[in-house]
């Protein structure tokens, strides 16, 4: 793997029942998220608009065309081997966004995707990735018990 920075995008997708839409990739694209649940997103484009950029993304993994309400605070993952070598810096800029028209469906990397209560969200919480977790507290959506 290439040491790289990458500036990743995504959204906390809301329907009108206001549960949030989470994906999980096919196991073949492998990666630091596999085998969990996280936002629909993806890495940045050069010379990408923020906002344009999560709009793509989200269409392309779920076939939704979305209405951003607002951005999530940036987070970041560094992503380090077992000799603590930097293998990745991961930065997340993450809007909360509306459906604004479609139906959800899934891209061919995406494995499945279901929309979660936030009672749900709270019951599923082993099965969400952890940057995910704390993507969804930065929202206002879900309080982890600790």
């Amino acid at each position: 793997m290439v040491n790289q920075f990458v500036p990743c995008v995504g959204a906390v997708i809301l329907d009108e029942e206001l549960r949030v839409l989470l994906v999980k990739h096919i196991p073949q694209k492998g990666g630091f998220w596999i085998d969990k649940y996280i936002c629909p997103g993806g890495r940045l484009e050069f010379g990408e608009s923020l906002e344009d950029g999560v709009r793509r993304e989200v269409r392309e993994e779920t076939g939704l065309e979305i209405e951003i309400v607002t951005w999530v605070r940036p987070m970041e993952r560094i992503i380090r081997s077992a000799d603590e070598t930097i293998q990745e810096h991961i930065l997340y800029l993450d809007a909360v966004a509306r459906v604004k028209e479609g139906k959800f469906k899934p891209a061919s990397d995406v494995g499945e995707g279901n929309w979660f209560s936030r009672e749900e969200l709270i019951e599923i919480r082993d099965e969400i990735h952890e940057d995910t977790q704390m993507l969804l507290k930065e929202a206002g959506l879900v309080e982890w018990e600790e």
